[in-house]
C-alpha cells in the first residue's frame, strides 16, 4: 500500500500556518494581523500592534 505524502505535507502545512495566526493573534490587545494570500495560498502574515494611552495620563504627563 502506497503513503501519499502530499496530503501529509499540505495539511501540515495548513497546521503550521494556522499555529503562526494564532501566534500573531497571542497577547496582542489593540491591532490587527494581516492575512496575505496570492494564489490561494497564504504568503504572509503581518502583525500590527498599537499601543493605547488613555487621555488623562497623556496631559498629566505634559503638566509637570
Amino acid at each position: 500500500m502506497a503513503f501519499d505524502t502530499r496530503n501529509f505535507d499540505k495539511e501540515q502545512q495548513q497546521n503550521d500556518i494556522a499555529n503562526q495566526i494564532a501566534i500573531a493573534l497571542q497577547g496582542i490587545r489593540f491591532g490587527s494581523v494581516e492575512i496575505i494570500i496570492h494564489d490561494s495560498k497564504v504568503v504572509q502574515i503581518e502583525r500590527k500592534e498599537k499601543l493605547r494611552f488613555d487621555r488623562r495620563s497623556t496631559l498629566d504627563r505634559h503638566s509637570l
